[in-house]
């Protein structure tokens, strides 16, 4: 494959809100030996860039300044260390940043396989919110059969993945919605109810539902104001898995009583920090458990809206009203014929 010299990407001009982005040009990425070079044919949005953009979460060091944390596209090279991937392979990856581009270079053990039947569009929704969900909800969380969660933001990217594995591996599914539409949209996913926190308290529905046992997982995104009535929604050795702060990370009055009353376990974690090796063991862990559920289409990613590629200040536009359902997506170049 004859490869341009110069790529079509989003600038971030600033901090800002989203009119600092805009169309530019650049030099391709050159990968390293661990690395593919990726022809991106799509790229998820997600709220991690939205706070890049805003200058409240910088990239590390060593990634690419360039927003964008998952693609789908056509390997257009590979470094000498790579094995597993060649030029012409369909992949879709976790990115360590740079998304937003035409071509993106991305660690090899951070990137799948399409699911069969997959296009572009769809594959580009899965990395970000699959490793995201199985590596808490899954592994530190340790969800299993017959058990129960609260899934907040039941209509979110991390929501909806979260809804659907939960309810495939054997779970009973809670979620929050803030509308009547969303809340029907999680139960159509596969939650047992859905509570509008809006019109009601959902600790107290929680309760309720589970006639006052309580849920063993709550997986939020939501922060602070929600962390004492999550723990009021904990069964016993409940645990409680924070994967986003949307609402603020500084907890006032917190009572340790109520974590010692439950023996429950809080957790977390954010997985741009963590290692190639790390994000590999988890890759692995999807294409050999939840690809084939995939593949078999008992679970989906659901699409809400995409947008071209020079449309990116719109789609973060959409990302910040909330108002969506599922993934926003970039389309960036279309698929080879």
């Amino acid at each position: 494959m004859q490869l341009p010299e110069r790529m079509r990407y989003i600038e971030t001009a600033g901090a800002g809100g989203p009119d600092v982005l805009r169309l530019a040009t650049a030099p391709l990425p050159q990968p390293k030996a661990d690395e593919v070079l990726i022809r991106v044919q799509a790229a998820g949005v997600n709220r991690p860039d939205v706070l890049q953009r805003q200058g409240v979460y910088p990239p590390p060091p060593t990634a690419s300044p360039i927003l964008g944390l998952e693609v789908a596209g056509e390997v257009a090279a590979a470094g000498e260390a790579v094995t597993g991937f060649k030029p012409g392979d369909r992949v879709c990856a976790l990115t360590n940043g740079g998304g937003y581009a035409e071509y993106c270079a991305v660690p090899a053990p951070q990137s799948l396989p399409w699911p069969a039947g997959y296009d572009a569009i769809q594959a580009a929704a899965l990395p970000e919110t699959y490793f995201t969900v199985w590596a808490n909800l899954f592994q530190a969380g340790r969800l299993g059969r017959g058990e129960s969660v609260l899934v907040h933001g039941g209509t979110s990217g991390i929501g909806v993945t979260a809804i659907q594995l939960a309810r495939e591996f054997g779970a009973r599914v809670y979620a929050t919605a803030g509308s009547q539409p969303k809340c029907d949209a999680c139960e159509r996913l596969g939650a047992a109810a859905a509570i509008n926190y809006r019109q009601a308290d959902f600790a107290e529905r929680v309760r309720d539902l589970t006639g006052g046992q309580g849920v063993n997982v709550v997986l939020d995104i939501v922060g602070a104001p929600y962390t004492m009535r999550n723990l009021a929604c904990l069964a016993m050795d409940g645990r409680l898995i924070q994967v986003g702060t949307m609402h603020g990370a500084k907890v006032e009055a917190f009572d340790l009583t109520a974590v010692m009353r439950r023996r429950a376990i809080l957790t977390g974690s954010t997985m741009r920090p963590r290692t190639t090796a790390e994000k590999g063991r988890i890759a692995q862990a999807l294409l050999e458990t939840v690809w084939p559920v995939l593949e078999a289409g008992r679970c989906s990613p659901v699409i809400h809206q995409v947008f071209p590629l020079a449309e990116g200040a719109a789609a973060h536009r959409l990302m910040e009203q909330s108002a969506h359902i599922g993934k926003i997506i970039l389309k960036v170049a279309s698929e080879p014929g």
